[in-house]
């Protein structure tokens, strides 16, 4: 069982958010870089735990960046991962992400690829389902339960409050969602051991990406609260109507 999980770097949720070049760039600098946790937690754990209830297998992590993106990288290898594919190219658009983790997987035997459901920078739940148009794979979203039933996966995703079981043969794109895994925290033996596991660097193919930004803008900033005297709800309902407007 070969299995390819896309990962992300982005901001952590603590860091503070600015942009430069007149609003058109992200600032980088004193920002503290993660994992997408949905990467990390559900896709990349899952794909550990399917790997040990087999015995055998590899599990390939793969990030589209720069050589800054090798620390990131890095942490998931120290969670377990077998090895890291680079592809040396800044992430332009989710378009161009997936068209270069595509491209990859193309010349590979993966039974598996496992994204995380969104990043929590743009939220954009794109690469997942356009990697899978790319291959002509299938492509289930979203997973929160994910298990092996012989040659096929069989997924349960919780739309509506609903569950739907859904089975596919492999291979297979499969988006991770709440559920899916519980976070692992590297060990010591892990981390010493991610620094000698191999991270391949692939030249990046020639697409060329669909979007492009044409300025950041901050969200306005949050109004002060109105409290409402709990014996007073003739107030409350008048202000869910006149100022809330959502009743």
């Amino acid at each position: 069982m070969n299995i390819l999980v896309c990962i992300s770097k982005v901001p952590d949720t603590t860091s503070k958010i600015a942009f430069t070049d007149n609003n058109t760039r992200f600032d980088s600098n004193n920002v503290q870089y993660i994992v997408n946790p949905s990467d990390e937690w559900y896709a990349l754990v899952r794909a550990l735990e399917i790997k040990e209830q087999l015995g055998s297998g590899k599990v390939t992590i793969i990030t589209v960046g720069s050589a800054e993106d090798d620390a990131v990288i890095r942490k998931a290898l120290a969670i377990g991962a077998d090895d890291a594919v680079r592809v040396n190219a800044q992430a332009a658009d989710s378009f161009f992400v997936a068209a270069q983790i595509a491209e990859h997987a193309k010349t590979q035997s993966y039974d598996l690829v496992i994204t995380g459901k969104e990043t929590i920078d743009y939220n954009n739940a794109e690469v997942g389902g356009m990697i899978a148009e790319l291959l002509g794979w299938e492509y289930i979203t979203p997973a929160n339960k994910l298990d092996l039933a012989g040659d096929k996966v069989r997924v349960e995703s919780e739309l509506g409050g609903e569950i739907h079981v859904v089975e596919s043969p492999m291979p297979v794109v499969i988006s991770a969602a709440k559920g899916m895994a519980e976070q692992r925290i590297p060990n010591m033996r892990g981390i010493m051991a991610a620094r000698t596991k191999p991270i391949v660097l692939v030249e990046p193919a020639s697409i060329s990406p669909l979007v492009s930004i044409q300025q950041f803008e901050m969200p306005p900033a949050k109004a002060g609260v109105k409290l409402v005297d709990p014996e007073n709800m003739d107030e409350l309902v008048r202000l869910l109507h006149d100022e809330a407007k959502v009743i």
